[in-house]
């Protein structure tokens, strides 16, 4: 199944990111794909927002990993994968255990470990139309 959300302008991420929390429903590990300052970042942190997060969130770039808790105390992780250079890396930090543990998992640059997702990995790839600014998000269930 597949499903494509557009995001107009940020005035539009609140609504994108309730779509997505929408069609969430048991999967766990979201793989987010897209260039640099596609928005990844932004519309993560407006899904967690979504999902009832308190926390302040921003990109793990240096800490590799930001924990945030939702509306029900549940942990929801973010992994900015950038700046491993092998999959191995990943493996330092326990990334399995994360993925492991039943908790929701919104990865950036997945490809730096892709050999390390799970297959029922969610793919959501982000696009930005160059005339319009809008972005295109499409979601990719296993």
């Amino acid at each position: 199944m597949t499903r494509t959300i557009r995001i107009k302008s940020l005035d539009y991420i609140a609504a994108a990111a309730a779509e997505m929390a929408d069609c969430i429903g048991d999967f766990r590990i979201f793989a987010f794909y897209g260039p640099m300052g596609v928005g990844k970042t932004t519309f993560i942190n407006a899904l967690c927002r979504h999902l009832g997060t308190d926390d302040v969130t921003n990109s793990p770039s240096f800490s590799i990993v930001n924990e945030y808790l939702d509306r029900y105390g549940r942990s929801i992780y973010h992994f900015d994968c950038y700046r491993f250079e092998n999959p191995e890396e990943a493996l330092d930090i326990g990334i399995e255990e994360y993925f492991d543990s039943d908790c929701l998992c919104l990865i950036e640059w997945p490809e730096r470990i892709e050999p390390l997702l799970p297959p029922d990995t969610v793919t959501v790839t982000m696009t930005e139309d160059p005339d319009t600014a809008e972005r295109t998000v499409v979601v990719n269930f296993p």
